[in-house]
């Protein structure tokens, strides 16, 4: 009978060693990246739907959450070439692509800083969606929880308003928070792809539409590994920092 699990020949072997070398070459850069982007859209996202959550129904409130509904509607693609020809072809003020400056030799915190500056345009547009969706789910979470008991006792008790926000409803508010952020991080990914090719971002994204161009399998089937490891990895985080900020969550 034929074998029908033949061994791996050198070229192969030779092709895996070659893309687990690439993704961990380019594995730093893509964390760099969505680290950048998890912290401005988590906590911008969270401080615009607090402020919507404050006061509702008011100018404030309509303005972000227009502004949130736009946000979430363009596409990453097209807002990333918007950023590039406004921000850094006709203003000047932030570099269009890469990591670092090409023709530069930084070293301390020069180099920290140049690759800062590299590193703000793909951030704001890889978050800008995710800081209109987490701004959407914080706004309706604290619009829930101001309506609780808990919350009508506390003002009852003589606190005021910001701490009631603050220290009573707002903590409720962002267990789905945590919960949507979480599971969102395969679809960050995703997004990634588009951000990184058009900013030039040598991470993930980039190598994984070149290699999808040039049909190399063993990158393609490692990545997709990554992710999905990433991606169990994440939630499995969230459903520990969920039993962290809500105890009750550890008794069920």
């Amino acid at each position: 009978m034929p074998n029908r699990h033949p061994r791996p020949t050198a070229k192969t072997l030779n092709a895996e060693v070659t893309g687990r070398k690439l993704i961990l070459n380019r594995l730093p850069a893509t964390l760099l990246l969505m680290a950048a982007t998890l912290v401005v859209s988590s906590g911008g996202g969270i401080l615009l739907g607090a402020a919507c959550g404050r006061w509702p129904f008011r100018r404030l409130d309509a303005i972000i959450s227009s502004l949130s509904l736009l946000g979430y509607a363009i596409p990453t693609f097209w807002l990333a070439q918007l950023a590039v020809l406004f921000f850094a072809i006709r203003l000047g003020w932030l570099p269009i692509q890469g990591l670092t400056e090409a023709r530069a030799e930084n070293t301390g915190w020069a180099a920290v800083a140049d690759v800062g500056r590299h590193l703000v345009l793909p951030a704001l547009v890889l978050a800008t969606a995710e800081m209109a969706f987490v701004a959407r789910v914080t706004r309706s979470g604290l619009l829930a929880e101001k309506d609780r008991d808990y919350v009508r006792a506390a003002r009852a008790k003589g606190a005021g308003e910001m701490r009631v926000i603050v220290v009573h409803a707002l903590p409720n508010a962002l267990l789905p928070v945590v919960t949507v952020i979480g599971n969102r991080l395969g679809l960050l990914f995703t997004y990634a792809v588009a951000t990184e090719a058009v900013f030039g971002w040598p991470g993930l994204g980039t190598l994984m539409l070149s290699a999808s161009q040039s049909r190399d399998r063993p990158v393609l089937l490692g990545l997709v590994l990554l992710v999905s490891v990433s991606v169990v990895a994440a939630n499995l985080a969230t459903d520990l920092i969920y039993g962290w900020i809500d105890p009750r969550a550890r008794q069920t």
